[in-house]
C-alpha cells in the first residue's frame, strides 16, 4: 500500500485533482476529493452512502444538493486562499445528488465519511467556526476546527485545518488513534492533504512522519510534501508535520471511522509527550493567528 500520494497521483481517471476513496484507500470510512471548477464551471456529484462538508480552498461557490425530500441551495463566499481566512462551508447528507456551480471558478474539496444517519443539509457560517491556537514555541499552529466533534454535527465525518508557521512543527507529540480504548482513544482513519505558501514564486515543501505503533497495518513512512500531496493514516503514531523555514504549511485533516461516538481521542507518543509540559513556559508564535473568523453579524 502506497501512504504519500504526491499531486497527481491521487486520482482516478474523472473530474477530481484528489480522489480518496475508501476502496482507494483500503479501508472502510474516510473519503476526500479536490476537484478545480473553471470560471462558470459546475460539477456534480452523488453523495451515496457517505455525508459531505464541501469546503472552498479558493473561490466561492453554490452549492444546490436534492434528494427525494425536497432541495436546499447555499451560497458560499469562500475566501482567496486557505491562507487568507476562513471559510464557510455546506454539509451534504448521504443520498442525495449535489451540484457547485462557481461564477469565478476555484477549488474545493469534499470531506466524506461513510455513515449511517441521514443528517440534514446544513449552511456553515465562517464566523461559526473557532480558530485555535494549539502548542506554543516551535510547537504553534493554528486549527480551524470547522468540522470538529462537538462544534459541527456530523454522523461520523471529522475534518479540520491546521496551519503551521514556516519553521514550526506540528502534529507534535506524535499521537496515534488506531485502538478502541473508552474514554481514552478512537479508532480514526486519517487523510492529510497539504498545501504551502510560496516565496517570491518559489513552491514551499515540508515532511510528514508516520511510525509503527505494533498495531494494523504497521505503517512507517518519512515524506517530502508539496501542493496538492496526501497522506494516509490508517493507524500508527503521525508526526512531525514539519513546515519549512519561509514557508507556511497547510493542512486539512479528514478523520471516521467505526466508533460509535463520534469523537476525537488519542494516545500521545510515550517517548515524547513531555514536550506538552514544555508549553506553559513558552509563548504562542507571534506569527499566529494567520487570520481569524469573521465576526458574527448582528
Amino acid at each position: 500500500m502506497t501512504y504519500h500520494l504526491p499531486a497527481g497521483k491521487a486520482a482516478a481517471d474523472g473530474p477530481y485533482a484528489v480522489d480518496v476513496t475508501p476502496g482507494s484507500a483500503g479501508w472502510d470510512h474516510s473519503s476526500l476529493r479536490v476537484v478545480h471548477l473553471p470560471p462558470g464551471g459546475s460539477h456534480t456529484f452523488d453523495s451515496g452512502e457517505s455525508e459531505w462538508i464541501v469546503l472552498p480552498l479558493s473561490g466561492g461557490c453554490t452549492v444546490a444538493t436534492a434528494d427525494d425530500s425536497g432541495r436546499d441551495t447555499f451560497e458560499l463566499t469562500g475566501r482567496k486562499s486557505v491562507f487568507t481566512g476562513v471559510t464557510d462551508f455546506a454539509y451534504v447528507p448521504r443520498d442525495a445528488r449535489t451540484t457547485l456551480t462557481s461564477p469565478g471558478g476555484g477549488r474545493f474539496a469534499l470531506t466524506g465519511a461513510r455513515c449511517t444517519r441521514r443528517l440534514p443539509a446544513r449552511y456553515g457560517p465562517a464566523s461559526s467556526v473557532p480558530v485555535e491556537l494549539r502548542g506554543t514555541g516551535n510547537c504553534s499552529r493554528q486549527v480551524n476546527n470547522f468540522g470538529a466533534a462537538g462544534v459541527f454535527e456530523c454522523d461520523k465525518l471529522i475534518a479540520v485545518e491546521v496551519l503551521t508557521p514556516g519553521g514550526n512543527w506540528s502534529s507534535f507529540p506524535p499521537h496515534k488513534h488506531d485502538e478502541h480504548r473508552p474514554g481514552e482513544e478512537s479508532v480514526l482513519e486519517e487523510i492529510y492533504y497539504f498545501e504551502f505558501a510560496d516565496h517570491d514564486g518559489t513552491p514551499g515543501l515540508g515532511y510528514q512522519r508516520v511510525s509503527p505503533s505494533g498495531r494494523g497495518r504497521g505503517t512507517d513512512l518519512l515524506a517530502e510534501v508539496r501542493d496538492g500531496d496526501v497522506v494516509l493514516i490508517p493507524d500508527g503514531w503521525h508526526g512531525p508535520s514539519m513546515a519549512v523555514p519561509g514557508h507556511h504549511m497547510y493542512y486539512l485533516n479528514v478523520m471516521a471511522g467505526p466508533e460509535p461516538e463520534r469523537a476525537w481521542l488519542i494516545c500521545d507518543h510515550p517517548d515524547h509527550a513531555w514536550i506538552r509540559d514544555t508549553w506553559p513556559q513558552q509563548p504562542v508564535d507571534p506569527r499566529l493567528p494567520l487570520y481569524t473568523a469573521p465576526e458574527r453579524s448582528a
